[in-house]
C-alpha cells in the first residue's frame, strides 16, 4: 500500500513496509508518484505555485506618466468649468444668432476658385462653364489669372 502524504511545504510518499516498493515496482515508479503528487499539489493549491498572476490594473496604469492623479475634488472642478461654459456658449448663441448662420455660397464663385486653383490644367485644355467654352491659354509656372482664359466661339460683334 503507498499513502501520498501533502502538508504545504512538504511532501512525502510512505509505503507500507521499507523498502517494498522497491522490490516490487524498481525506483522509478516511486518518482513517477512523487512527480505526479508534486503536480497534483499543485493544482489543489495554486498559493503554492511558483507562477503569480498579474496585479489588477490600477487608474496610474491608465494616466500618462507625467500627469498626475486627478483628485475627486479637482475632476468635480474640471466637470463644473465645462458646463459653465457649455451654458455661455448656449447663451451667445440664442442672443446673437446671425452670428452662427452659414454664408451661402456663390456656386458661379465657387467653380470659378476651383478651375482658378486647378493644377492638373494645362496651356490649351478646354473648359465648359455657364458663360460658355474657353481654352485656357496661361502657362503652368505662372499663376492663372482671369484673361488666361479665352473663349472658344467669340461672338461676333454687329
Amino acid at each position: 500500500m503507498v499513502v501520498l502524504v501533502a502538508l504545504p511545504g512538504v511532501i512525502s510518499v510512505r509505503t507500507g513496509r521499507r523498502g517494498h516498493c522497491e522490490k516490487r515496482f524498481g525506483k522509478l515508479p516511486q518518482a513517477v508518484i512523487i512527480v505526479v503528487g508534486v503536480l497534483g499539489l499543485g493544482l489543489a493549491s495554486p498559493s503554492l505555485c511558483l507562477a503569480q498572476s498579474e496585479p489588477e490594473p490600477s487608474l496610474n496604469d491608465y494616466l500618462p506618466p507625467s500627469e498626475p492623479e486627478v483628485t475627486r475634488d479637482e475632476w468635480r472642478q474640471r466637470i463644473e468649468d465645462a458646463r459653465r461654459r457649455a451654458k455661455e456658449v448656449s447663451r451667445e448663441r440664442r442672443e446673437h444668432p446671425e452670428l452662427y448662420k452659414p454664408i451661402p455660397e456663390d456656386p458661379d464663385l465657387v467653380a470659378s476658385e476651383r478651375l482658378l486653383n486647378d493644377e492638373s490644367l494645362q496651356r490649351g485644355d478646354i473648359v465648359a462653364t455657364k458663360k460658355g467654352m474657353f481654352v485656357y491659354q496661361g502657362r503652368s509656372e505662372q499663376p492663372r489669372r482671369d484673361h488666361d482664359f479665352v473663349p472658344v466661339n467669340p461672338k461676333s460683334v454687329r
